[in-house]
C-alpha cells in the first residue's frame, strides 16, 4: 500500500474522516502535529503502529 491509497474513509471509524489506513488516526492529526513542529519522526514514536509512508500519505492528500 503506497501514496495516498493509505488514507482511508469509512463511516464507522472516526465519523467517516479521512484516516490512515482504516486505523483511528486521522490525517487530520497527523498534520496538526507536523504544522505544530513536530517531526516526521516524533510522530512516528508516539504512534508506533504508523509507518513512514502513512505521514508521506497524510501530506500527497493534503496537497490535493
Amino acid at each position: 500500500m503506497t501514496g495516498i491509497s493509505r488514507i482511508t474513509f469509512d463511516p464507522e471509524v472516526m465519523g467517516g474522516k479521512p484516516c490512515i489506513r482504516g486505523l483511528r488516526i486521522t490525517a487530520g492529526t497527523v498534520l496538526g502535529l507536523l504544522a505544530s513542529g513536530h517531526s516526521a519522526q516524533d510522530i512516528l514514536d508516539m504512534y508506533p503502529y504508523l509507518e513512514s509512508g502513512d505521514i508521506q500519505a497524510v501530506l500527497e492528500y493534503a496537497s490535493c
